[in-house]
């Protein structure tokens, strides 16, 4: 017992000692930081204002950091001509209110990945570092349409060719607060809605197929992700870019892959019109178990058989004849059935784009299963919790930031706005 007590104790006074040390660590980081941007503010005379603007000195700001909260002393110029002012200090710094860059980004990080109220207490307790969920809330809101613009931003350099690339497209709903939802369409029984549309879009490549099997796989990290409340043409665009800046025009072969939604198809139209068209075959073995229950309405046994072999004839390349079967086994049913015929109707429409053996030769996927872990993974398993509702710019914000996340971009994202937006200073050594 004497013994446990005493690793029991070691245990609790090695905590003591690393936690202790960390907070020790963060003091002489705040202090070293007063100290260091003391000496940029030095370099910002007085006489540095614009024509018209007046110098005020000296003026306070405890800076929020990932060492804690930082006193800055910095110049303050203001222009009574036109009531502006400005922080020379923190501008140079890149400041986002009175919180620092690096914490921001650590801040939005945390919150990419979960709830604000979450990702305070986790930076609390993995990094020492205190900021309240609101904070994070408002910083998210700020920051979310910067590096949604960055995702947009950053051609890849790599001239290599891309054998295969893919393009997919889905949506799924995500929950909003009422002021959101007033006038809109819905699938509740009053014909309102819970929720918005949000479009996921996703782009990846193959090299080549497995050797030993010959099924398509997917380059390694190779998946990036663009998502937006956008309309159907809006979005279009979008993807269209972030295709461009993969190296579209470096694809010797280019595979759209989408449900049956015919916005999907009109998007894939307008703007990858020479991409090889693949309707997912999940959807279309979905539509082909609803007609065979429908045509063989009370024969569940033979409804079973029928779409097992009509599922076989689709993946031999034979739409056309599971067409042409399900066309007379609805003239012998001697019934009109508004139903059956828009079941039909959407395997005529889809046909070209179900074929399905010919895709398999060619190696290539005819399933859009990455942009269907997508919806679930960069956009369900944050912004679709359970009791969450969502303003539309607050979860575009978050949206934004899942993409960059989940598409492996975040740190190029991030040194790309502080690239573009951030002004350099120089220390004295």
């Amino acid at each position: 017992m004497a013994r446990q007590d005493l690793r029991r104790n070691g245990v609790r006074n090695g905590e003591a000692i690393e936690l202790g040390l960390r907070e020790a660590l963060l003091k002489d980081g705040r202090r070293l930081l007063e100290q260091l941007y003391a000496q940029a503010e030095l370099s910002v005379p007085d006489n540095a204002s614009l024509p018209g603007e007046k110098s005020h000195p000296n003026r306070k700001l405890p800076m929020h950091s990932i060492f804690g909260v930082v006193e800055l002393r910095r110049h303050y110029f203001y222009s009574p001509a036109t009531g502006m002012g400005r922080f020379p200090l923190d501008e140079a710094l890149g400041l986002v209110e009175s919180f620092s860059p690096a914490l921001v980004r650590l801040a939005a990080r945390a919150a990419a990945r979960e709830g604000y109220q979450a990702a305070s207490e986790d930076l609390a307790a993995l990094a020492g570092i205190a900021i309240e969920g609101r904070q994070i809330h408002r910083l998210v809101n700020q920051v979310g349409p910067k590096v949604d613009w960055a995702l947009k931003e950053g051609p890849e350099t790599d001239p290599q060719v891309i054998p295969v690339m893919y393009v997919e497209v889905d949506a799924t709903g995500v929950p909003m607060v009422a002021d959101e939802l007033a006038g809109r369409k819905g699938k509740q029984e009053d014909g309102s809605s819970k929720t918005r549309e949000a479009k996921l879009g996703c782009v990846f490549t193959q090299t080549k197929p497995d050797e030993e099997t010959g099924l398509p796989v997917r380059d390694p990290d190779s998946t990036t992700y663009v998502g937006s409340f956008e309309t159907a043409e809006e979005f279009g665009g979008r993807i269209r870019l972030e295709a461009l800046r993969r190296g579209l025009g470096r694809a010797l072969k280019v595979v759209f892959l989408g449900d049956g939604a015919a916005w999907i198809w009109e998007l894939a139209r307008v703007n990858f019109p020479l991409a090889i068209w693949i309707v997912d075959l999940y959807h279309a073995l979905e539509r082909l178990h609803q007609l065979c229950q429908g045509l063989y309405p009370n024969q569940s046994s033979w409804a079973s058989r029928m779409e097992e072999q009509w599922k076989q004839m689709l993946k031999n390349d034979q739409v056309t004849e599971v067409i042409a079967a399900a066309r007379r086994r609805l003239r012998d049913l001697a019934l009109s059935s508004e139903a059956l015929e828009k079941q039909i109707a959407y395997f005529e429409n889809q046909q070209s784009r179900m074929l399905y053996k010919t895709y398999r030769e060619q190696g290539l996927f005819y399933g859009s299963g990455v942009v269907e872990a997508g919806c679930k993974a960069v956009i369900g398993q944050r912004l679709k919790e359970s009791g969450m509702f969502w303003t539309k710019n607050g979860a575009t914000s978050v949206l934004a930031l899942r993409c960059a996340l989940k598409g492996h971009r975040w740190d190029e994202c991030w040194d790309r706005l502080h690239d573009s937006n951030y002004l350099k200073i120089k220390i004295a050594a």
